[in-house]
């Protein structure tokens, strides 16, 4: 397969994170299947639902052609980040160098936040409780 950013033959390589990928070695990008993605998310630590959500927003045309079929590919903003993959939707999607470290970011930001956010939820509901005890005296 060619890299579709430079199109340099792309490479198996055998332990991306336990996860065998195709790496361009010119411009270090990197080709993940459909799977594989899904692979690199829980390479952070973190449950199925706290991942679950849309993962694709604002799809536009991508410059960016397959390196499987050759189709043009789709860009999209990654869980509604500022982080631009692109999709085969038959294939896979190509991270440009370094955009699996942003990914995993925002999955280790996903899973802050969603503590944080149940966190919050228990307070206030303690906060409630004690409102209610009060006013029932």
């Amino acid at each position: 397969m060619k890299c579709p950013r430079c199109h340099a033959n792309l490479v198996a390589e055998q332990e991306y994170h336990g996860i065998e990928v195709d790496r361009c070695p010119s411009c270090d990008g990197r080709w993940l299947d459909h799977d594989e993605l899904d692979q690199l998310e829980a390479t952070v630590p973190s449950t199925p639902e706290e991942r679950r959500a849309t993962i694709r927003y604002a799809e536009r045309r991508s410059e960016l052609h397959c390196p499987v079929c050759g189709k043009e590919m789709t860009a999209f903003d990654y869980r509604a980040y500022n982080l631009e993959l692109d999709t085969c939707d038959d294939h896979g999607f190509w991270l440009d160098a370094s955009e699996e470290a942003r990914v995993r970011e925002i999955i280790a930001e996903r899973v802050h936040d969603l503590a944080r956010a149940a966190s919050a939820e228990e307070s206030w509901g303690r906060f409630l409780g004690g409102l209610r005890r009060k006013l029932s005296r």
